[in-house]
C-alpha cells in the first residue's frame, strides 16, 4: 500500500483532490495487466464518488487515465500510465489491498467522513507499525495526502478530536510525526497495545 500511495503522489499533480486520489487508488489497485479497470457503481456509491464527473475529469486532465463513459452500471476505465502496472505485488494481492483501503484498520473513519479525512486515515494506517507509537515524516505524510503540512496538521487534529487517534505530535526539529491509537483499536492484529496515555501537544 505504501508503494502504491508513493507512486500516486509522484504520478498525480500535487493539487489533485483527496476524492480523486482515493478514486485513482482503487483504479490502480484493481487494474489488469493491460491497464483496464472495471468499477461497479455500488463500489463508487459506497465511497460517495458515484456521479462525480469532476473527479474523472481531474484524472483525465492529468493524463493519468482516459475519460470513461459514466453511464454504464459497470464503468470501464483505461489507465494511461504504464508505470502503474509495474507496482508490486501481484494482482490478487493488489485486489486485497483495494478492499483494505476501503476500511483501513485500525484507523476506521465513518463512511460519511470527508474524503480528505479518509485519505489521511488511510495513509496513517499504511504507516502504522507494531510499536506503541507510530511515526513518519511530515513531508511524507503531506505529500501522500496531497496537502500542505498545515492542512495535514489540521486533519490530524480532527482525527484526534473524533477519537480515531489518541494523540499526535509533530517534532519540528526532525520533522517526524508520531501518533498513538486508542486502546480498543490497538487490540487489532495490525496494531500494538499502547502504554498509559501520553500528554502530547497537538
Amino acid at each position: 500500500m505504501r508503494e502504491m500511495l508513493t507512486y500516486l503522489a509522484a504520478a498525480l499533480p500535487r493539487f489533485t483532490s483527496p476524492a480523486a486520489r482515493l478514486l485513482a487508488l482503487q483504479c490502480a489497485l484493481r487494474a489488469d495487466t493491460r491497464g483496464q479497470v472495471g468499477l461497479p457503481t455500488g463500489l463508487l456509491s459506497s465511497m460517495r464518488l458515484r456521479g462525480r464527473r469532476e473527479l474523472w475529469e481531474e484524472l483525465a486532465h492529468s493524463g493519468w487515465l482516459e475519460m470513461p463513459d459514466l453511464k454504464p452500471a459497470n464503468l470501464k476505465v483505461r489507465l494511461l500510465d504504464a508505470a502503474v502496472l509495474d507496482q508490486a505485488p501481484g494482482r490478487s494481492a493488489r485486489r486485497r489491498a483495494a478492499h483494505w483501503a476501503l476500511h483501513p484498520a485500525p484507523l476506521l473513519v465513518p463512511p460519511t467522513a470527508p474524503h480528505a479525512l479518509r485519505l489521511t486515515a488511510l495513509v496513517l494506517a499504511a504507516h502504522t507499525s507494531t510499536q506503541v507509537h507510530h511515526s513518519t515524516d511530515m513531508d511524507v505524510l503531506a505529500r501522500l495526502c496531497g496537502h500542505s503540512p498545515h492542512q495535514t496538521a489540521d486533519l490530524l487534529d480532527r482525527l484526534a478530536a473524533t477519537g480515531i487517534l489518541t494523540a499526535w505530535q509533530h517534532d519540528r526539529d526532525t520533522d517526524e510525526v508520531l501518533w498513538q491509537l486508542p486502546r480498543q483499536q490497538a487490540s487489532s492484529p495490525h496494531a500494538a497495545r499502547p502504554r498509559q496515555p501520553h500528554s502530547w501537544d497537538q
